[in-house]
């Protein structure tokens, strides 16, 4: 069982920069997939971002490539999302997720943080 908390949202210019967090409460944190979604016009999340169980893959969607960053700390329990140059269009409610699976899709997403609002003026 894996409970997550989300952070570091907020209100940011066109081209500024933004860590969100996602601490994690359980005992197998490091056995489990880490992802980032957010809502779409005509879906209700997109995949944003993921990284593998061990940490030897991360992937990207077209629209956030070399732009943000995902990584983990297994030691404190807590995956993030580093969000550089940001636009407008990234405005979005973010959602972390955890699966056992790799979570390419929201079907491998077992486990569903709150949402945290980050919101990017031009």
């Amino acid at each position: 069982q894996v409970q997550l908390r989300q952070s570091g949202g907020g209100l940011v210019q066109a081209g500024d920069s933004l860590r969100v967090s996602c601490a994690a409460s359980g005992r197998t944190f490091g056995l489990y997939s880490m992802a980032w979604f957010r809502p779409a016009p005509g879906k209700e999340r997109e995949f944003v971002s993921v990284v593998s169980w061990n940490d030897d893959f991360t992937y990207y969607a077209d629209s956030v490539k070399g732009r943000f960053t995902i990584s983990r700390d297994n030691a404190k329990n807590t995956f993030y999302l580093q969000m550089n140059s940001l636009k407008p269009e990234d405005t979005a409610l973010y959602y972390c997720a955890a699966g056992r699976a790799l979570v390419l899709s929201i079907t491998n997403a077992d486990y569903w943080g709150q949402g945290t609002q980050v919101t990017v003026s031009s």
